[in-house]
């Protein structure tokens, strides 16, 4: 069945020339007119006939078997229509992916990715439909949390991220930036896992004093979830969620960002992080870890793969922040789902894209080890890293706490982040530099640099 869902993807064009089409960005470029929402809109599946739907994500492994699922159910409870999918590249999907809905022949849905560089340039380019009449139809609005709802919308003019116009939806799964521990290391310390930010660094001097690594990191290709997990803590969810979609005169450091290296800087110099992290890849850290190196690590939900045995020897933390208020947390669906403007059945692709949202996907999530949202009302295995994955996700869900991935503020964010975080870790640089070097990438990128 998995073979028969998935095809070898064919590049529609150079990469260079992909490249280029991808990063003539908003604001600014496209000529292209943006589609409008569709006036008449129907949820009548089983009336549109025989109908064939082209599917393009890049989703393998678990998530692989989760879309397989999901376009199985779909197909079993709509016997008309029939959906032919394509898996590609992550990095192959997203340059290309402006290209292929320009061909008569391209998917009439796929996953793209969030932000100015992907799905903003879709949108103003006039390649995906805009979705408001089916966000009306299917209610997303009062189903999707405002700061989800949100990582998908743009105003029609194509001036601001963040507000305006439903141009893809999000998943019943979630990506999260939280805190893995070693539940082992954890018992052996006598320690319980920690349930707030002072409660961690107190574990971490007691791990370190007990010969242990409290925090397993790496610094070679420049890991960043430390840096963003902690931001969650210190910055509120407003002030983040604004300075990423542009809003007002939010400045880095009211966002945490200074906080946050300040921290970091500290556990630094508290010999906390993995000895010679500098010349540690992600990879590599992420092996020693699950082997027993290291008590805590900050990671992205789904990031360890964890199976068996690990699912009890790992468990996830999503912590509050440190001033005790409401929990925020990074998180966003693994992926924009698009309908392209070309489509001829644009009612059903949104019944599906409406499906990927249902109850039976959270659940069908959760069965596959992966963390389920939207939906409170799921059924988790009763294994530790789960259980704690999906109860950060129904209280971020519950505290409308979802702030976006921070390089979704410009095209050139994760290198700025990336080289600051080295920097500073490496003494050249002062945690207020970091916050200096985010505000000027992204001054440069809403004045049209």
């Amino acid at each position: 069945m998995l073979a028969r869902r998935t095809r070898t993807a064919l590049a529609v064009a150079t990469s260079v020339t992909a490249v280029l089409a991808m990063t003539a960005c908003a604001p600014g470029g496209g000529t292209a007119a943006p589609s409008a929402a569709p006036s008449a809109v129907s949820d009548d599946v089983a009336g549109a006939g025989d109908v064939t739907l082209k599917l393009s994500d890049f989703w393998g492994s678990a998530e692989e078997e989760w879309i397989v699922t999901l376009v199985d159910e779909f197909e079993k409870k709509y016997p008309n229509v029939t959906i032919e999918r394509t898996r590609e590249d992550w990095g192959q999907l997203t340059s290309t992916l402006n290209l292929q809905l320009q061909d008569a022949g391209g998917p009439d849905i796929a996953s793209a990715n969030n932000g100015w560089s992907s799905l903003g340039t879709l949108a103003k380019g006039g390649l995906v439909l805009n979705l408001d009449s089916y966000a009306d139809l299917y209610g997303w609005k009062d189903r999707v949390p405002t700061t989800i709802a949100r990582q998908n919308e743009f105003t029609t003019d194509f001036t601001t991220i963040g507000e305006g116009s439903w141009f893809a939806t999000p998943l019943a799964r979630t990506s999260l930036i939280g805190v893995y521990y070693n539940a082992d290391k954890l018992k052996k310390l006598g320690i319980e896992a920690p349930t707030s930010l002072d409660e961690l660094e107190s574990a971490a001097a007691k791990a370190k004093e007990a010969g242990e690594i409290p925090f397993n990191y790496s610094g070679l290709d420049g890991n960043t979830a430390v840096l963003l997990g902690l931001q969650a803590l210190y910055g509120s969810e407003t002030n983040i969620n604004d300075f990423v979609y542009g809003k007002g005169e939010v400045t880095a450091e009211q966002t945490g960002m200074t906080d946050a290296a300040t921290t970091l800087q500290k556990w630094n110099t508290n010999g906390w992080l993995t000895p010679n992290f500098e010349g540690i890849d992600y990879q590599t850290s992420l092996a020693d870890f699950l082997d027993g190196t290291g008590v805590f690590r900050f990671d992205y939900t789904g990031a360890l793969g964890l199976s068996g045995d690990q699912l009890n020897q790992f468990g996830y933390i999503q912590l509050p922040q440190a001033s005790g208020s409401d929990t925020v947390g990074v998180g966003a669906a693994p992926g924009a789902m698009v309908i392209s403007a070309k489509t001829k059945y644009p009612d059903v692709a949104a019944a599906f894209l409406d499906f990927l949202m249902s109850d039976e996907a959270s659940q069908a999530a959760a069965d596959l080890g992966l963390v389920p949202m939207l939906n409170p009302d799921v059924k988790i295995p009763d294994v530790l890293s789960q259980q704690g994955e999906a109860a950060a996700a129904k209280t971020l869900d519950a505290d409308n706490g979802y702030v976006p991935y921070f390089d979704w503020s410009s095209p050139t964010m994760l290198d700025t982040l990336t080289q600051n975080t080295q920097l500073l870790l490496a003494g050249k640089v002062k945690p207020e530099d970091v916050s200096a070097a985010v505000d000027a990438d992204r001054d440069a990128f809403l004045a049209g640099s």
